[in-house]
């Protein structure tokens, strides 16, 4: 999961998930104006309805009828994500629920426990086993030893089956990553490699407490496509203390002499409020909306010009990376751990934290190690909390999903998916986007589709707004896109 930001927390238009439209001066000044102008907090949307909708009313029970519910399909694929928490220190900036330790029996308990867990959930979905896309996110998966990576593997698989084309992913962190760990996945099967950079600059290092040099970063690459693993990630952050252009494009130009097959550029989420270690930061060290802007544009322009194609809201890819090419077909989809090419109807979360997305609900795993540990002791799912979908979540989402991952959608298709006249049923968010999106150039409504700009990118997220139910709910008061100045 991107260690940038917790789930679906608000974030100003101002910390943007998009690139301006072009290097062009002129629009940019249009792009920033129009930033200053519609500048309001939205969801990420790593799912919908956001994870601010789960309640503690969806507990085990609602997930074992959910998790049944999905075993009646037999033949369809999974997703398995594995939420691996350890850390041996913490990155003032990190947004993941992770839980630092040396103490290396703690995670050894964990993994026992994980173990059940996973046995718990396969024995409820039957005969349905096959995996598409299997990931290990955290935390620093690489924490654990090679040992317990071939332990944990063993025991995923003697309840799975992991198609041979399937995606076998997971985070690393260069600092802390071995080779001899790297040559244990790569013979566990492990093809795609997530690895967290940030920045190469040392003064925004320190300021975050995450010091990483460039060799060692360099030097794992450079294993990592020895030993055969198909795609290496790369993963920054923009906003970060100390941040100016002039160092963030020596970072850039950096991460493409490593010549990743993806990068993902992730606005920084300051929310101490949240996460209470951000309060280390020093807010006065931090880049402007402004300055971020520039960062992101610096990147973008960059990476263009270095070959790469921009995906999504705030992903590059190599053109011959599988992102790239789903992007070109329009088949781009997105769950809690980013962007993908394997889609599955149901993701299964194992783990403290880990959210899963089961029979049309949304299911996470209790934050504490001993609520889950009790759970797991008396026979129960670990779920502390969830959200079933209802018919018109089911639209909206797939309504959404669409603009976010292809930056358009198929109204006529979509209507005749869900018997809806899309027309009459969205009536208010097609005034709402004529009278702000249209207008402005974010977003086109052809015959029967939409089609968000080059422009409209950096505002695709409050594009989706206009589609948030629950949004509109909670902002009754006001429209769910207004200017704001």
């Amino acid at each position: 999961m991107p260690v940038s930001s917790p789930h679906d927390v608000p974030v100003s238009l101002l910390t943007p998930g998009a690139p301006p439209a072009s290097g062009d001066l002129a629009e940019q000044a249009v792009t920033l104006q129009l930033l200053r102008t519609y500048d309001r907090p939205g969801p990420r949307y790593t799912s919908y309805p956001t994870a601010v909708e789960f309640h503690d009313g969806f507990g085990p029970d609602a997930y074992a009828r959910h998790l049944a519910a999905a075993a009646r399909h037999t033949d369809a694929p999974l997703s398995l994500y594995l939420h691996l928490p350890f850390c041996e220190s913490r990155c003032a900036f990190c947004g993941c629920s992770v839980i630092v330790t040396k103490k290396r029996h703690v995670a050894a308990q964990y993994l026992t426990y994980l173990a059940r867990e996973i046995g718990m959930v396969a024995q409820a979905l039957g005969r349905r086993r096959r995996v598409v896309q299997y990931h290990w996110g955290g935390g620093t998966p690489s924490y654990l030893s090679p040992e317990q990576m071939r332990d944990l593997h063993a025991e995923v698989l003697r309840h799975f089956t992991i198609d041979p084309d399937a995606e076998v992913a997971l985070e690393v962190d260069p600092r802390v990553t071995s080779v001899a760990q790297l040559e244990t996945l790569r013979a566990l099967g492990f093809n795609r490699l997530s690895l967290g950079v940030q920045d190469f600059d040392d003064e925004v290092q320190r300021a975050v407490n995450r010091v990483q040099g460039v060799e060692e970063t360099g030097a794992l690459v450079a294993h990592a496509r020895a030993l055969g693993f198909a795609s290496v990630n790369v993963d920054l952050i923009y906003g970060l203390p100390r941040q100016t252009v002039e160092s963030f494009a020596r970072t850039i130009d950096t991460v493409v002499a490593l010549r990743p097959d993806r990068v993902a550029a992730y606005s920084f989420a300051h929310v101490p409020w949240i996460r209470a270690h951000q309060k280390l930061l020093k807010v006065e060290e931090l880049p402007s909306a402004d300055r971020k802007l520039q960062l992101f544009a610096e990147a973008r322009t960059r990476f263009l010009a270095a070959g790469y194609r921009a995906i999504g809201m705030d992903h590059f890819a190599l053109p011959d990376d599988d992102l790239a090419r789903a992007a070109d077909a329009g088949t781009l989809h997105r769950n809690f751990m980013g962007y993908t090419t394997r889609p599955a109807p149901d993701v299964i979360g194992f783990g403290v934290s880990a959210i899963g997305d089961v029979a049309g609900a949304f299911a996470q795993n209790t934050k504490k190690l001993s609520t889950y540990y009790q759970a797991i002791d008396a026979g129960r799912a670990p779920v502390e909390r969830g959200y079933a979908l209802d018919a018109d979540d089911q639209l909206r989402r797939h309504v959404i999903s669409q603009l976010m991952c292809n930056l358009r959608l198929d109204t006529q298709a979509t209507a005749g998916r869900f018997a809806i006249d899309f027309e009459a049923y969205f009536a208010r968010e097609l005034s709402e986007l004529a009278e702000g999106p249209v207008a402005d150039g974010f977003l086109e409504i052809e015959p029967g589709a939409l089609r968000v700009t080059t422009r409209g990118r950096l505002f695709v997220r409050n594009i989706c707004m206009i589609f948030d139910r629950h949004l509109r709910e909670k902002r009754a008061a006001t429209p769910v896109f207004s200017r704001t100045i």
